[in-house]
């Protein structure tokens, strides 16, 4: 590597950089070796990477890494020359010297001096033991030391690496070293640089595109041109019949002859131009992937360190359990990965937990002893699916119905009616947990919660599928890319919207005559399913529904979890890669749009937030203020029902609450969370607010301050309906304004309906 490309970094910065990558080829390395102990082409990557680090550690003046490192390269070679075979125990205290390094990797400069002080003694003893090792006399303390939890520590600035891919091999084994080091070569850049590097290239992109706008418009002079010289030859022909303009002759022949030098000429600079054009397009193209690439990291890079998670958690909770991670070379965006991390991590732990039999119940129920975590990843249909699934116990059913009506989340009457599919949703509610006992690896009933918070955030979507006693898969289906994104672009009241094409169910034209209504409602048919149809102008509050003289109408159908939609359009515009930029977040969340982009002509559109649109139309349908696509206006009429803003960033229970209310002849509106929340509240008229307290970006408490707090809306009810039932969180509710704090578990009796009734009266008074 140049060093020039490291000039923002100190030599301690490089050595922490050394340890990182080393340590993921020792772990990666030492769990391969203990599934395979004569697996002798194992040992020698680990040989490198200890010596490596000892280099590095020199090079600094680390010398008690310095002097573990060499100890630990001992060990390798012994092993390599058949000295020594390493056995689990030994894996076991090699694998407890490469946590001291990654938690050393993840220091700051300043704090190493005072981690290797705090920590000499372990690091002698870890020496000691691996010349134990060596000589033959290890003696193993019979327990499991699970990796150390690092010290709180500044996070260092986020990065991206450019790795160059290269994969030629070294031509002899004697330069296998440098040429591995040549192969990781990375550059390191900041974050924030890349994302501003991919802007400026897709505004190349886009910019060059308008080039060829340019090109049309040169193109029609070409006809002027054309048009030009028939004129005069026309009046040429007319001269020549004549012999009184011999003058008239002359100055004709000299305008065709300059009408003829300027179309050679206009001709050569427009084949030129078009030459620029298309050169200065595929540069623009390539260097617009280019960069978008350099965000692409490996799925393994993401993951790299579950395999040894697993090894750990397993031998505590003695079980035999095998991670296989199959897609590793699948590219991912490095936004998308970071993110990945912490869900896929609880996913995996709970099927080592929950998931896996021990190995006596295995054998007993005719299964092999040792049970299979698999973490899949692949591309489809531009999206990146991950798979985390086990073949052990599966999940019972009947256990969720009985903790939900346990919960108070449903009615026993209510339970009994619902589907498998409707069940499992409340497996990621905060707080709901089928775990007989709260242990420190789980039972809490928190983590799936934020698996699915994760996959909303990045516009993406988790479902499980369960066998009893034959395992569980949890499907994960996320964007590639947050940079980029595949959309369909369609004509909406005359504006360009996108709608993401991994959210699309289907696009149909169907003739008009094909649309059907039942009690004033329309829907089409397809696929033997009859599907609500909505115009995406009332949804998205135009002014007008345009139907057009066509006989012919554009259909997306879209959907979430629970509905599917056909969403009526003026046209399809077509398809196209969008470059994502967010909204300005002083816009706060703008109702049913969740970004931004510029098409190739420079003109912006609008990226429809698909989960968003699906409980606009609920509540247009709820409200009673469907337009069918033929109608005249925009509105239909206005209820004289008392309307009630929901706020709760669970699925299950906005439907429960809106639903309950509903169905007692309330319209309801509802909202993902606080942010939501409050532009809507502002934007609309409400009678009453029923918020819950635990939300992302504003939380029930800040929505009920601010609305306390706004001159217009001040003396407008709220209601908090939470699963923090502590004397202190009622206060605590109470003294930001709210006027009523009601617990969750009153949704299977009348109390929530009652207090409604107190604040608000009721729905038709």
């Amino acid at each position: 590597m140049n060093s020039t490309d490291m000039n923002d970094f100190s030599m301690i910065g490089l050595f922490k950089m050394e340890a990182e990558s080393q340590c993921a080829v020792l772990t990666s390395g030492l769990l391969e070796l203990e599934d395979n102990p004569s697996a002798a082409d194992k040992i020698e990557p680990l040989m490198r990477a200890a010596h490596s680090l000892k280099g590095a550690a020199r090079i600094v003046q680390l010398d008690p890494v310095v002097k573990v490192a060499h100890a630990m390269e001992d060990c390798f070679v012994a092993a390599g020359e058949g000295k020594l075979v390493l056995a689990a125990e030994h894996i076991d205290k090699l694998l407890e010297c490469v946590d001291c390094f990654k938690q050393l990797s993840i220091c700051t400069e300043s704090e190493i001096p005072a981690y290797l002080a705090k920590n000499s003694d372990k690091l002698d003893e870890l020496a000691k033991a691996f010349a134990d090792i060596k000589n033959g006399n290890f003696k193993p303390v019979q327990s499991v030391t699970p990796p150390p939890v690092p010290d709180a520590a500044p996070a260092p600035e986020p990065v991206a690496s450019i790795q160059d891919t290269s994969t030629e091999k070294p031509a002899h084994p004697a330069h296998a070293e440098k040429s591995a080091v040549d192969k990781e070569a990375v550059v390191r850049i900041a974050a924030d640089k890349m994302n501003r590097l991919m802007g400026l290239a897709a505004e190349s992109l886009v910019g060059v595109k308008r080039l060829q706008g340019f090109e049309k418009k040169i193109l029609r002079h070409k006809k002027r041109l054309l048009e030009i010289a028939a004129l005069i030859d026309q009046l040429e022909q007319q001269a020549v019949d004549s012999d009184q303009f011999s003058d008239l002759k002359r100055i004709l022949k000299d305008i065709q002859h300059k009408h003829n030098e300027y179309y050679r000429d206009y001709t050569e600079y427009f084949a030129d131009f078009s030459d620029y054009s298309r050169t200065m397009d595929n540069f623009s193209d390539s260097l617009y992937r280019e960069v978008i690439s350099c965000r692409m990291r490996p799925f393994i890079e993401g993951v790299r360190d579950f395999p040894r998670s697993v090894r750990d958690l397993s031998r505590k909770l003695g079980k035999k359990i095998s991670l296989e991670i199959i897609g590793e070379s699948i590219a991912v965006d490095k936004d998308i990965l970071d993110r990945l991390n912490a869900p896929l991590n609880h996913l995996v732990r709970n099927a080592v937990d929950h998931g896996i039999e021990t190995p006596e119940e295995r054998l007993k129920a005719g299964k092999a002893e040792t049970g299979i975590v698999r973490l899949t990843a692949r591309h489809w249909a531009g999206m990146l699916n991950i798979s985390i699934s086990d073949d052990g116990s599966g999940i019972d059913i009947e256990k969720i119905r009985a903790k939900a009506v346990s919960k108070g989340l449903a009615s026993a009457e209510i339970a009994v009616k619902l589907t498998e599919a409707e069940l499992l949703e409340f497996m990621f509610l905060p707080g709901f947990s089928t775990a007989a006992a709260v242990t420190e690896i789980s039972g809490r009933g928190v983590g799936l919660d934020v698996v699915q918070t994760m996959a909303q955030e990045v516009r993406g979507l988790i479902k499980v599928e369960t066998e009893l006693g034959k395992g569980t898969s949890f499907n994960l289906q996320v964007p590639v890319s947050l940079s980029v994104m595949p959309a369909l672009v369609a004509d909406i009241g005359g504006e360009s919207y996108a709608f993401p094409l991994m959210r699309i169910d289907h696009l149909l034209k169907l003739p008009k005559d094909e649309i059907l209504t039942l009690e004033s409602r329309q829907y089409v048919k397809y696929e033997g399913k009859n599907i609500g149809l909505v115009s995406a102008a009332q949804v998205l509050g135009l002014n007008t529904v345009k139907t057009g003289a066509a006989d012919v109408i554009h259909v997306v159908i879209i959907s979430d979890r629970l509905n599917q939609y056909a969403i009526f359009v003026d046209s399809f515009t077509g398809e196209f890669e969008l470059v994502v930029r967010p909204l300005d977040p002083r816009l706060g969340k703008v109702s049913d749009i969740s970004s931004v982009s510029v098409l190739e002509d420079g003109s912006p559109v609008l990226i429809l937030d698909i989960d968003d649109m699906v409980r606009s139309i609920d509540n247009i349908l709820n409200g009673g203020r469907l337009q069918g696509i033929s109608d005249s206006k925009a509105a239909g009429p206005v209820s004289a029902r008392k309307r009630i803003l929901v706020v709760d960033d669970s699925i299950t229970v906005r439907e429960v609450e809106r639903n309950l209310l509903a169905n007692n002849g309330y319209d309801v509106d509802v909202a993902v969370d606080g942010a939501e929340g409050w532009n809507a509240v502002r934007a609309g008229q409400y009678a009453l607010v029923v918020t819950d307290v635990d939300m992302p970006r504003m939380n029930g408490i800040e929505l009920v301050s601010s609305i306390k707090k706004h001159d217009r809306l001040h003396s407008l009810p709220v209601m908090i309906v939470s699963y923090k039932d502590r004397e202190e969180d009622r206060l605590r509710g109470l003294e930001a304004g709210a006027d009523y704090y009601l617990a969750k578990s009153s949704f299977h009796d009348n109390t929530l309906l009652d207090a409604v009734e107190n604040l608000i009266g009721k729905a038709g008074e």
